[in-house]
């Protein structure tokens, strides 16, 4: 059995969002000792470093409630976990898209400016100040 602190160290996850998972229901509500501390079991340890790896590739809490409750029912079929990774690969190839544009926007900005003007002159404040002057959407 793993006290809260324990469960933190072991997964890198700090207390309070393990409290946060308890809560909406991600983590069960654990055993607790006779003083009221948590208690978690390996199945606890495990789940909570499932929902850790999901959280760092991105996925929502609401995927991640409907990943796990595909992992409760092994009778189930798996398609509905390959379509929820499936649109969370959509959603990252989205951002990444848009940070690229991001990036080459920033970047045209920053080679406008040489740096040895006054700020009156200076293209990045004169562009973070006029929407107009950029070249695309962001």
């Amino acid at each position: 059995m793993f006290s809260i602190g324990e469960l933190s160290r072991r997964t890198k996850v700090k207390v309070p969002t393990i409290r946060y998972y308890e809560t909406v229901g991600l983590l069960t509500a654990p055993e607790r000792t006779e003083g009221n501390q948590r208690r978690y079991d390996q199945a606890g340890l495990e789940r909570l470093s499932f929902i850790k790896h999901a959280r760092d590739l991105g996925f929502s809490i609401e995927a991640i409630s409907s990943l796990i409750e595909l992992q409760d029912h092994p009778d189930r079929s798996c398609q509905a976990a390959t379509d929820i990774a499936t649109a969370q690969l959509s959603d990252v190839r989205a951002k990444i898209k848009k940070l690229r544009a991001l990036e080459k926007e920033l970047l045209r900005i920053a080679n406008g400016c040489d740096g040895d003007g006054v700020p009156e002159d200076c293209y990045v404040l004169a562009s973070l100040a006029n929407h107009d002057l950029c070249q695309q959407e962001h």
